[in-house]
């Protein structure tokens, strides 16, 4: 091996051949597992959020006093759930049981779900389905 050649394997390339460096299939390489392992972990993040809307409608009744059943709020304070985001519903859920959120409310009710609970109460208030009817002003 020649001290350029050494050079070039430190660098983390492969020696130059016909005056072009060798490297460029490793980088493709490198690009597709990097593009799989992503794609990997986000549907990982998928199956994870695959709660029960069924199940979620069951636990729902805690939730529904102020939240309402149909996922339209029955308090000022509190937001509407029809429609949310799954992911984000669970996260939230997530927030308050770890006190990163604070709700006084939320604090009590949270505390005793599971994850199960979370994400199957998150499967339920994303598959709510919303319309908007007329739109102001139009």
């Amino acid at each position: 091996m020649t001290a350029s050649s050494r050079a070039a394997t430190f660098r983390g390339r492969l020696p130059h051949r016909g005056g072009r460096p060798q490297g460029g299939h490793r980088r493709g390489w490198v690009y597709a597992a990097l593009c799989a392992a992503l794609a990997l972990l986000s549907t990982s993040g998928e199956a994870r959020a695959q709660g029960s809307a069924k199940a979620g409608r069951q636990k729902a009744e805690k939730c529904a006093v102020c939240h309402g059943f149909d996922g339209l709020s029955k308090v000022a304070e509190a937001p509407n759930l029809a429609g949310q985001n799954e992911r984000y519903l669970i996260e939230q859920l997530g927030n308050f049981q770890a006190g990163v959120r604070q709700n006084e409310m939320m604090s009590i009710v949270v505390k005793d779900l599971s994850p199960a609970d979370i994400e199957d109460l998150a499967a339920y208030y994303a598959a709510i389905e919303i319309t908007v009817g007329k739109i102001p002003g139009e």
